[in-house]
């Protein structure tokens, strides 16, 4: 078929046929540079969840501002034993880390006086959390805590600015996986470390929402997607993996 005309009704024709072969279409905020065929969408999909899937796995809703109270609950202590978590991060006092999804700052305010000659960068979508960070560290009056305002698809990090990259309980939220990963991979110097902290899918004992937890499998295999490779996984935690990956 030939002509303007003709070109304009193949053109339909083809999008036609992607609609109707599954091909999903982009999402706000998904970056060009990664076709959108990474990502799954199904019409029917769990209520916890966004409808979108990422190898397999989907995506979960984001914990919303009202949940603050639930992250900062006394049970949390000795449900997650995060001294343990921070003691094995093994951080040194200049390093520069990225606590990613920081929430309400339950992490970062841990980590701040292990690194008296580095900092912490407390990044989250959510402004509402930062906030909260904010007061925090104006009233116990802390200069190496910054927070960091990101989106669905950057963190907003330097290129190889930061020596650890953590995430607990958060990638398994991320609407964007694909970019979100590759933003924080490339933040992360050569010589450092990503430590990946989400509850345990296959441990029917810990009863947290399906969306809300990870198979150590899945994980290694996300993360390899993005470029890192599994360095170790620690069992010291009552409920949750400790994966550690680094730059190949």
């Amino acid at each position: 078929m030939h002509g303007p005309g003709g070109a304009r009704f193949g053109v339909a024709i083809a999008l036609a046929l992607a609609g109707c072969f599954g091909v999903p279409a982009r999402t706000h905020g998904e970056s060009r540079e990664e076709p959108a065929s990474r990502y799954e969408y199904r019409a029917q999909h769990s209520r916890d969840g966004i409808g979108k899937f990422y190898l397999g796995r989907e995506i979960a809703r984001v914990t919303p501002p009202e949940g603050a109270d639930w992250m900062g609950r006394p049970a949390r202590a000795r449900e997650q034993r995060p001294d343990l978590l921070v003691r094995h991060l093994e951080l040194e006092p200049g390093d520069v880390v990225a606590d990613v999804g920081a929430g309400t700052g339950y992490f970062t305010f841990r980590m701040s006086p292990l690194v008296p000659e580095g900092k912490i960068l407390a990044v989250d979508v959510q402004q509402s959390m930062l906030d909260l960070i904010e007061a925090k560290r104006a009233e116990r009056n802390i200069t190496n805590i910054e927070t960091v305002l990101g989106t669905a698809t950057d963190p907003r990090l330097e290129a190889e600015s930061v020596d650890l990259i953590l995430l607990v309980d958060a990638y398994h939220e991320f609407s964007h996986p694909v970019e979100m990963m590759r933003a924080l991979v490339k933040g992360l110097r050569g010589d450092g470390a990503l430590v990946l902290i989400e509850y345990r899918a296959e441990d029917p004992e810990v009863r947290i929402r399906p969306l809300h937890k990870m198979s150590q499998a899945q994980a290694r295999r996300e993360m390899k997607a993005a470029g890192l490779a599994w360095r170790e996984t620690k069992d010291i935690l009552p409920q949750q993996h400790f994966m550690v990956f680094e730059k190949p």
